[in-house]
């Protein structure tokens, strides 16, 4: 059992800071109802609340009810990219994909770079300037520019932004803040963690939040080639990964997904096609993992050797699995245009000394 460490979420505190003060309990569900559903951005705009105590929290917690500001929107076909600044100037991007279907994803970033050098992504070349805190990674979810801007809450929310989702300590008490009805009250199963595998992180995770989707990144399943494109599998092997994975999917009952991002030439040969097929059969409950099959797409900083397949190999790979009795798909692609692809965001501005003008609202 992982150890239960201190909030650190700052809505936590408040939490706890109200019960201390012997606030009565409404006030805060008053709060978290205006940092859920108003366009508010200070406490002061929460009027609901009486003016004593918005000046109390804004004197104890700062005046902004969220910790990051929109910089710049990119719009693509069927995507919105937003780069928002935290308070302390680390800049990040989030991706909402609008679905033909009548739902939105949103891809929200845990850390500002990343520091575990996947050699096919764009922000394993920025490297890590530090870990997103619990609010910094729920603003990206609850920030009034979504309101401002006329998008519904999304449907579901991906950690698959910048960053490695479980080397972020934070990450629970995110998830905490996205799914306990305290909060903001999503359910876990429209949050969706993708890891490259931080195995102790990925226990922990299973274990906290059994409900949550997960997708592992495979990427090759040979362990010294899988070293080269993502240097982790050193430390925490796929092997232990999937152990872990075999274990929770026959007591949750919950479908796993293992990514697989084609790179020509380098990871989509009939060989790993049988290699793939074989590993998935080898699981415990093989019929609840399935394989997501990803086109690669270019992104800044990767190695410059990659290149994307052909959309045909693609198909034959994904069929290639299915006939071996595999459960798989081509997951569908949106953002390419705008560097919101999966492994390209990078944020541009990072470091660069440019300055975007901040969004205001309309």
């Amino acid at each position: 059992m992982s150890a239960v460490l201190a909030p650190r979420s700052r809505w936590m505190r408040i939490r706890d800071h109200l019960a201390e003060a012997g606030a009565p309990a409404f006030r805060f569900r008053q709060l978290i109802d205006a940092w859920q559903n108003s366009t508010a951005e200070t406490f002061a705009e929460v009027h609901v609340l009486p003016a004593a105590l918005r000046a109390e929290l804004a004197e104890r917690f700062g005046p902004r009810m969220h910790t990051l500001t929109p910089l710049e929107v990119q719009h693509g076909e069927q995507v919105e990219k937003v780069l928002f600044a935290s308070d302390t100037g680390a800049r990040i991007e989030t991706v909402v994909s609008h679905y033909r279907a009548g739902w939105d994803s949103m891809c929200v970033s845990s850390q500002a770079g990343c520091g575990l050098g996947c050699t096919f992504c764009a922000t394993g070349a920025v490297g890590l300037v530090r870990n997103l805190s619990a609010d910094e990674i729920a603003s990206q979810v609850m920030h009034p520019h979504w309101t401002r801007t006329g998008l519904p809450r999304p449907t579901s929310v991906a950690f698959m932004g910048m960053g490695e989702a479980l080397a972020n300590p934070h990450l629970f008490d995110a998830l905490t803040l996205l799914t306990d009805p305290g909060y903001a009250g999503m359910s876990p199963r429209r949050l969706t963690v993708s890891t490259v595998g931080v195995a102790p992180n990925l226990a922990r995770l299973v274990e906290q939040h059994p409900q949550v989707t997960i997708t592992l990144s495979v990427h090759s399943p040979f362990p010294q080639q899988r070293a080269r494109i993502i240097p982790l599998e050193d430390r925490f092997s796929l092997a232990r990964n999937l152990d872990i994975l075999d274990r929770h999917a026959a007591a949750s009952r919950r479908k796993v997904y293992l990514a697989y991002l084609l790179i020509a030439g380098v990871n989509d040969s009939d060989d790993h096609l049988a290699a793939v097929a074989e590993l998935v059969r080898r699981r415990s409950r093989p019929e609840l993992f399935h394989v997501s099959v990803i086109r690669y797409n270019e992104a800044t900083g990767a190695v410059p050797g990659y290149r994307a397949p052909s959309s045909r190999r693609v198909d034959e790979f994904v069929n290639g699995l299915i006939a071996r009795g595999v459960n798989a798909t081509r997951r569908r692609q949106l953002g390419a245009d705008i560097d919101a692809a999966c492994g390209q965001l990078h944020a541009k501005y990072l470091g660069s000394g440019d300055a975007p003008a901040v969004l205001r609202g309309r």
